[in-house]
């Protein structure tokens, strides 16, 4: 793939057939950025498991339909998960005005929510996928928690994608000193229309701020979704991430963490279940900029038939990071021969005074076990179950909220169920 494959031309047509609102300015200055480069291509290293061509072929005809005014937004909305928190709906890119507007009052005296066509100075963009993101962007949102606030229950944002072809969304968080923010990001797509879905989310956590955000990918199987968490943490300021990819054809995510100032935390935990033909591409970075400073990571994955799975995690301890100290680990449970995991941990370390450690495991179900727990009167796949679930369970502990464990309990014994049933046949 090279520029050609998204036609400049047509892009520019299709960016003037945005609305003419404050992001136009935003839009205009992002696209000579994605020119440059175009689609990553799998020449790059770190994409050279993962191929974008569906998602150019489904950019392009979403590019043709903006053209021809042909491109809405989908007017039925998906059943959401009900979950107990401040719900709000990012739906093809447009910002729900329903659930903007009927949001708790008190929400307000914690923190302001805009959308970003009121608030486009908020908007910045690095990298390709992130600047074709600004180039097409149509709405999204801003939220500032106040200092020394935080609310008594989470925010959920919803982001439910299908109908058109393809859909850039953003949120863009700045989280005062001493704040803290439990949020919930739940991608979904239940359109079996192929789709290709375009996110980022900006952080930005001052001295003293929290940030828990657990993120839950459950597209579905006819998805392409490509998405990126970008924080910068300050002094004494914590990042605690918990990512679960369930769903999507294919799936990249790249999580990156800038260590700002000392007494930082980053934690940083996922698990990922593919089955069939299914591919997820998991990118994480922690540049550890000052010291002291601390990371935590760990990921898992539990893979069956022909599914492809990347795991690239990085630390980079800069120059003058003393006191650093990072860990970082890949877990992997193949249920099938041909199922491939291409795990990559890496450790870059330019400063003395620090601890770090990374490794990776890649296994199959222990036989030992499997011949133990059957001979106390389980059958193989109550077995197999338990032992996937105890293995899948290491991450649901790390959650760094309790809001949606019966949820992702369910949904993930859903889809181990799924698994299990593939790996009999």
């Amino acid at each position: 793939m090279n520029v050609a494959d998204l036609d400049s031309d047509l892009l520019k047509k299709a960016q003037a057939a945005l609305p003419a609102d404050t992001l136009r300015a935003v839009r205009e200055s992002a696209l000579p950025e994605f020119l440059q480069t175009g689609l990553p291509t799998t020449r790059v290293e770190d994409w050279r498991y993962t191929n974008l061509a569906g998602a150019s072929a489904l950019s392009q005809q979403w590019l043709e339909n903006l053209v021809a005014g042909t491109a809405t937004a989908k007017t039925r909305v998906s059943a959401l998960p009900s979950i107990d928190a401040h719900c709000l709906l990012i739906r093809n890119g447009v910002v729900d005005e329903d659930l903007l507007h009927n949001i708790d009052p008190a929400v307000a005296k914690v923190l302001s929510i805009t959308r970003l066509r009121d608030r486009a100075a908020a908007v910045t963009a690095d990298g390709p996928l992130d600047s074709l993101n600004a180039a097409m962007l149509q709405d999204g949102l801003h939220i500032q928690v106040n200092a020394g606030q935080q609310l008594d229950k989470p925010l959920v944002i919803f982001l439910d994608d299908g109908g058109n072809a393809a859909s850039h969304t953003r949120i863009v968080i700045d989280a005062e000193a001493d704040s803290r923010l439990d949020l919930i990001e739940y991608h979904l797509g239940h359109s079996a229309d192929p789709h290709f879905a375009n996110t980022v989310t900006q952080l930005a956590l001052q001295q003293g701020a929290t940030a828990n955000i657990v993120r839950i990918q459950d597209r579905a199987r006819t998805h392409i979704q490509v998405g990126k968490l970008a924080a910068s943490l300050q002094s004494s300021a914590t990042l605690d991430y918990a990512s679960f990819d369930l769903g999507g054809q294919l799936v990249r995510y790249d999580v990156m963490a800038d260590i700002q100032g000392a007494g930082a935390m980053v934690r940083m935990h996922g698990l990922y279940l593919a089955s069939d033909q299914q591919h997820i591409d998991i990118h994480t970075r922690v540049d550890h900029r000052v010291g002291p400073a601390a990371s935590r990571e760990e990921y898992r994955g539990i893979l069956n038939g022909r599914a492809r799975c990347v795991f690239n995690g990085k630390a980079i301890v800069h120059k003058g990071a003393d006191g650093t100290d990072a860990e970082q680990a890949n877990h992997n449970l193949l249920l099938s021969d041909k199922a491939e995991i291409d795990t990559k941990p890496e450790l870059e370390i330019y400063a003395d005074d620090v601890k770090c450690s990374h490794g990776a495991t890649v296994g199959q179900l222990d036989k030992s076990a499997l011949f133990y727990m059957q001979s106390r009167g389980l059958d193989r796949d109550a077995a197999a179950h338990l032992l996937t679930r105890a293995f899948a369970g290491q991450i649901l502990n790390f959650l760094p909220f309790n809001t949606v464990r019966d949820h992702l309990e369910a949904r993930i014994d859903a889809k181990l169920d799924e698994l299990l049933e593939e790996h009999t046949q």
